[in-house]
């Protein structure tokens, strides 16, 4: 069982805090415990969500004092199911902790009416909404001319880093495919390192290495990057070459699901993506 040590006495100290506050505002009822007579102070008393959390009762309060003990990713896990945590106290306790959630919250991949707007209003320019897995969680009718028909493809292969590597429209229309593997799959590597321990994550990174021989070679070199924005140039056999800047634009707090939107680099550019829209 890996254990983190708390590093500083003041997110001890807040940590501390943290945990006293929550632990305050869970009433026996809500965690199935029967009233037994008056209490001096609110919530559960530091007995109970020990007992609760199957942890040892002198280790619960001496975390909740602030001592420099050691945490358990695992016992953390415990203590927040007990005191009912929301997704973001529970992000908010490990940060706390300087610990890894080891069952963290996956990351909402709902797209919004007025997302599904944006996409709309974006056309003819071609735009897809990502997460930082590289899923293709929504796009409008014009990506789909750069990618192929996402619809006739299984929900697992929806995902950009599987599109450049595999047989597909993507990789056939894309010019720089091979720059596009090499990039996505550092980025790719650098967005995991917060996500190791999610089952979704490691089984895209193995299904990947076990289908493509030329993403293994790329993911070996240990490359990482970050996104950003840039140029591509898409050669489309309706219409010949198409160059595009693609800029992303986040649609959370933190950088994770995002919106890719194309934007013609020049006049010809512009004039073939009209040229599709008319006729597609």
């Amino acid at each position: 069982m890996t254990t983190i040590t708390v590093p500083t006495d003041s997110r001890r100290s807040e940590l501390a805090t943290f945990l006293r506050s929550r632990r305050e505002r869970i009433s026996p009822e809500q965690v199935g415990l029967p009233l037994t007579g008056r209490r001096r102070t609110p919530g559960l008393r530091r007995e109970e969500v020990a007992q609760l959390a199957a942890v040892g009762v002198t280790w619960y309060t001496w975390l909740e004092q602030g001592r420099d003990i050691q945490v358990s990713a695992q016992v953390l896990d415990s203590v927040a199911r007990t005191l009912q945590l929301d997704r973001s106290e529970r992000a908010h306790l490990f940060v706390l902790a300087g610990s890894e959630d080891p069952t963290p919250v996956p990351e909402c991949s709902t797209i919004t009416p007025s997302v599904r707007a944006v996409l709309e209003q974006l056309e003819p320019m071609p735009a897809v909404v990502l997460n930082s897995r590289y899923d293709i969680l929504a796009y409008n009718r014009a990506y789909t001319w750069l990618a192929g028909d996402l619809d006739a493809m299984p929900f697992e292969e929806r995902n950009v880093l599987w599109l450049l590597f595999a047989q597909s429209r993507f990789s056939s229309v894309l010019v720089d495919v091979q720059e596009a593997r090499e990039s996505v799959t550092a980025r790719f590597r650098a967005a995991m390192a917060e996500h190791s321990s999610e089952p979704v994550w490691k089984n895209l990174l193995q299904r990947l290495r076990w289908t493509f021989p030329e993403f293994e070679t790329v993911w070996d070199r240990h490359e990482v990057s970050v996104p950003s924005n840039g140029l591509k140039h898409f050669l489309l056999p309706e219409v010949g070459l198409c160059r595009f800047e693609y800029t992303n634009l986040w649609l959370g707090a933190r950088p994770s699901t995002r919106l890719v939107a194309y934007t013609p680099q020049d006049e010809e550019t512009q004039q073939r993506l009209e040229q599709l829209a008319a006729v597609r």
